[in-house]
């Protein structure tokens, strides 16, 4: 429910030379159909072992067993690839057009819906990565390419092909190829994952939406922190209460306890009646 306060945080917005962050998680592509991560579609058997994502989505398994780690991912990629933005993703590609020089966008999600949906590649930071992406794991360089289309998703105990293997190594020194995901035993960076960026955007936020994430990593509490201690405001989206519904609150922000399909194109509805006032 859109409240009053809402709507003057909203239209104060369209006057302010602030920048508006908004920060999306799981939630808002499980809309979509994408089972969360840490979903039962998360889990991965390789012969009679079952594995946690805490554990296939790691560099140390990937070290060891770098088949079964590709063949989840195409497995993933499968079913990002059918999935379709809903009216929440594309509420803030409308919301990216009203505001196109102060809009930042920055997603834990690595599914490419909010690319899909018509967010301009400049205003996103995808800080987990893009499942339909993949770089050098020797780091010959910070290239990052297209996993070849000619790669099938893969089906649930389907294994990688000698042509698959082919196609996945490195473009410019032949060597073995990763997806290019922030992994569990790995950290944030500027280069791959808009680390340094993210903070910098939230230090010129006015206005942050919070919309579908727990905040089970740290940059995106780190992001929340900044935008809170510059006194900027906190709008959080989501189902359920979280540390996020705390610190909107706590800025003079608020708590949306709906889902973001429901709760975004009311969002945009105001702030789009306000600049057709102004």
């Amino acid at each position: 429910m859109i409240t009053e306060h809402l709507k003057e945080i909203f239209k104060n917005i369209l006057h302010s030379k602030e920048r508006i962050v908004v920060l999306t998680g799981s939630g808002i592509s499980a809309e979509s159909g994408i089972p969360t991560f840490r979903g039962k579609d998360g889990f991965w058997h390789v012969g009679s072992t079952e594995y946690l994502p805490q554990q296939i989505a790691t560099h140390q398994m990937f070290t060891e067993m770098p088949d079964e780690v590709w063949k989840w991912y195409l497995y993933r990629r499968g079913g990002c690839r059918k999935a379709r933005p809903n009216n929440g993703h594309l509420a803030l590609t409308e919301i990216e057009r009203l505001f196109p020089n102060r809009f930042t966008l920055i997603t834990q999600n690595i599914d490419g819906l909010h690319l899909k949906a018509g967010t301009s590649r400049k205003n996103l930071y995808e800080v987990h990565g893009n499942v339909f992406l993949m770089r050098c794991d020797r780091e010959c360089s910070q290239a990052v390419y297209p996993i070849p289309e000619v790669v099938s998703d893969k089906a649930k105990g389907e294994d990688l092909t000698d042509s698959d293997r082919q196609l996945l190594r490195c473009p410019k020194c032949g060597g073995p190829t990763r997806p290019h995901v922030l992994w569990f035993d790995e950290t944030y960076n500027e280069e791959y994952y808009y680390y340094v960026s993210s903070l910098k955007m939230a230090a010129q936020a006015g206005l942050l939406l919070v919309v579908g994430t727990s905040g089970s990593t740290n940059l995106p509490i780190l992001v929340a922190q900044k935008v809170h201690r510059r006194e900027g405001i906190i709008v959080d989206i989501n189902v359920q209460e979280n540390p996020f519904s705390y610190l909107a609150t706590k800025s003079g922000g608020d708590f949306i306890q709906e889902t973001s399909s429901a709760a975004l194109p009311a969002i945009l509805k105001v702030i789009s009646d306000a600049a057709r006032d102004i």
